[in-house]
């Protein structure tokens, strides 16, 4: 009996072995992709949040691949930085496109206000010289 189960379990054992090796088909396992990143983050315009959202990053066994998730990071700290200056950039311009004429310094101007030689309240700028507002 202890023959009979020696001789069984060498054969379950043979088949299984050939069962993953690929069997008597000459057939390999196939080869499997290395798990890195592909980088999918495009290179030729600036990240947005569906970027973001896509992206995967691939698993070790102890987490994530360490550099891939430096890469990435570097990535979005570089663009979230060059977004920062062009915002800052963006409101000193408009901050200055606010300010009139002689009060770049923060304190008002010396005397009267100037205005254009044909300005009148009572007529907005963009109607004729001759209009007299009285809707006649």
């Amino acid at each position: 009996m202890f023959l009979f189960l020696l001789i069984t379990l060498v054969v379950v054992v043979g088949a299984v072995t050939l069962a993953v090796v690929g069997g008597g088909d000459g057939g390999q396992l196939s080869e499997a992709p290395p798990d890195r990143l592909d980088d999918p983050l495009p290179a030729d315009r600036p990240l947005d949040r569906d970027d973001v959202e896509a992206l995967r990053l691939p698993m070790t066994l102890r987490g994530y691949r360490m550099s891939d998730v430096d890469d990435v990071l570097g990535r979005l700290g570089a663009e979230l930085a060059e977004r920062d200056a062009r915002i800052a950039e963006l409101e000193e311009a408009l901050a200055g496109a606010r300010t009139p004429a002689g009060f770049g310094d923060g304190k008002p101007a010396e005397g009267p206000a100037q205005y254009p030689p044909d300005y009148s309240p009572d007529r907005p700028a963009d109607y004729p010289a001759d209009f007299d507002g009285s809707g006649a």
